[in-house]
């Protein structure tokens, strides 16, 4: 581990703290929350899938 992995991994958990930030400003219920989550991930999932069967 070198010096520019020290500073990609706190720039990492920086990045991490704003999204988390931003996100809890909108206020949402854990449920609904979760929900969001699951269905972006299912359609990166699929993009990604997508993407490599062309591939």
């Amino acid at each position: 581990m070198n010096q520019f992995d020290i500073v990609q991994i706190i720039a990492l958990v920086g990045w991490l703290i704003l999204a988390v930030g931003a996100f809890a400003s909108y206020g949402l219920s854990w449920k609904t929350s979760l929900r969001h989550m699951l269905i972006w991930a299912v359609i990166i999932t699929g993009l990604m899938l997508l993407v490599s069967a062309i591939q």
